[in-house]
């Protein structure tokens, strides 16, 4: 049958004046926490049953609610005009209206002993759970690139450096790697997300709980969560878990406009490191000679978005009172934007990473330098029994010896060396060569090729493991 209402809102029965029109439009949230809607069903489906824990509904109403559920969650996959010429103030009130439509009054009794406030927060929960799933998959797909491309390219070398100047070699891959570390990292960011998302405010009510002895610990675990938040008025305030979520997400961006910064630089001409895939990079309007690393530019400015949303939800919180503020409305758009940008960057940064193709001349020249094999010549004086920081000394001015000449310092004459120290000898000036200052690194954690190897089997190890966790 159909129901009669006076007032078609979720509020409004004190009120004697409609809305201002531009106020209605501008206080309406339906256009972005539409969203929302499978959670919203997920929540309705689990409160018609707690509801009739409480004797508030009968099983058989419970069967005719999950069965509206049903029909509207099928009719919004198929028809997206039903949503987008909806007036529904929000996902609450367009759910719920279409419920009245399928059950008559029956669909106002489902509201009973709850609030928006813990309805949003429930979701925005849920949500976020699912998100951080979604984005650990893509970066785990990121990190099989960085494999792949470390496996690829395990015995070239390349000049490491420091304050961008060449500081000493290392091979390619424990570049790639290090790359990977900080990705790794930011798994546990994502796991530590989810894990404080992980908690359900239902049973909350508007702020002080819920007036019917609602099994909250049941409710939770129908809905998937593991925990029941522990305070009502903290629950429907809380947005700590968005939060997490978006630095975890801003994490991620910094570190690949840190991986984009350096295939930017490497791309130049001046570096020529690698070639860009065509798949990923532009031309010029003007320029037919142009390859534009714009995939690696894009990334590395888009991080702005990221942590944009991350510093305005972080001043959206900052001075609410306790409770739930209709502020938190604004909670949303920015972290499903951030949600959604951040998919899109890892995808785009994957196909321009595993495409890449490395110039193993170039760096293996650049490796190959003298000057990179200071330190080295300065541990020759060590095995002497020299104090490192005298050896420093006395190596660096071998070196400024070398820049007055003109000339790399392994080719210097005995003589203009033993000046400096009596100690230098023959051996000294043959220098050590790119593949011995690799292979000296064997600590763990080191850039020889031993414990590269060893750094990608722990690494692919670890995604197979993570490959087979939710």
């Amino acid at each position: 049958m159909k129901a009669e209402r006076k007032n078609d809102r979720l509020w409004g029965g004190r009120f004697e004046n409609a809305p201002d029109a531009r106020f209605d439009a501008f206080q309406r949230s339906f256009a972005f926490d539409r969203r929302l809607l499978p959670y919203e069903i997920a929540v309705d489906r689990t409160w018609a049953k707690a509801l009739e824990g409480v004797g508030i509904f009968t099983e058989m109403e419970v069967r005719q609610t999950a069965a509206a559920l049903d029909k509207i969650s099928a009719r919004a996959q198929s028809d997206r005009n039903w949503l987008d010429s909806s007036t529904a103030e929000d996902v609450h009130q367009f759910v719920e209206n279409a419920l009245v439509e399928e059950l008559g009054p029956l669909g106002w009794k489902l509201h009973t002993g709850r609030s928006r406030n813990e309805l949003v927060a429930t979701e925005f929960r849920l949500f976020v759970i699912d998100a951080a799933a979604d984005i650990r998959k893509s970066l785990l797909a990121l990190l099989d690139g960085f494999l792949m491309q470390a496996k690829a390219n395990l015995k070239v070398p390349m000049a490491g450096m420091t304050h961008m100047q060449h500081a000493q070699p290392i091979l390619l891959s424990h570049f790639l790697m290090a790359h990977a570390e900080a990705f790794s990292r930011d798994l546990t960011r994502l796991g530590n997300a989810r894990a404080v998302a992980d908690a359900c405010p239902m049973g909350s009510g508007a702020l002080a709980g819920c007036s019917f002895p609602i099994d909250r610990t049941r409710l939770a675990k129908e809905l998937g969560f593991s925990r029941v938040t522990a305070n009502s008025l903290d629950a429907v305030g809380d947005r700590d878990f968005a939060l997490e979520y978006l630095f975890a997400l801003a994490g991620i961006a910094t570190h690949l406009s840190r991986l984009a910064e350096d295939f930017v630089l490497f791309a130049s001409q001046e570096f020529s490191y690698l070639i860009l895939p065509d798949e990923y990079s532009t031309g010029s309007s003007l320029m037919p000679q142009k390859k534009n690393p714009d995939a690696w530019e894009l990334l590395r400015g888009k991080t702005g978005r990221i942590t944009a949303a991350l510093f305005g939800l972080f001043t959206t919180l900052k001075g609410l009172p306790s409770s739930y503020q209709r502020d938190l409305q604004e909670d949303k758009e920015a972290l499903f934007a951030a949600h959604d940008q951040m998919e899109d960057m890892i995808r785009v940064a994957h196909g321009a990473l595993v495409g890449t193709k490395f110039q193993v001349d170039r760096l293996s020249a650049a490796a190959s330098d003298p000057a990179l094999f200071a330190t080295d010549a300065a541990d020759y004086l060590v095995q002497k029994g020299v104090p490192f920081r005298q050896a420093h000394d006395l190596v660096g001015k071998v070196l400024r010896e070398a820049e007055k000449q003109g000339k790399p310092w392994t080719e210097l004459a005995l003589e203009d060396v033993r000046r400096i120290s009596r100690l230098f000898e023959q051996d000294f000036l043959q220098g050590p060569s790119v593949e011995s200052a690799i292979a000296t690194k064997v600590v763990q954690g080191g850039t020889a090729e031993g414990r590269v190897q060893a750094a990608i089997a722990e690494l692919e190890l670890k995604l197979k493991q993570l490959e087979t966790k939710p």
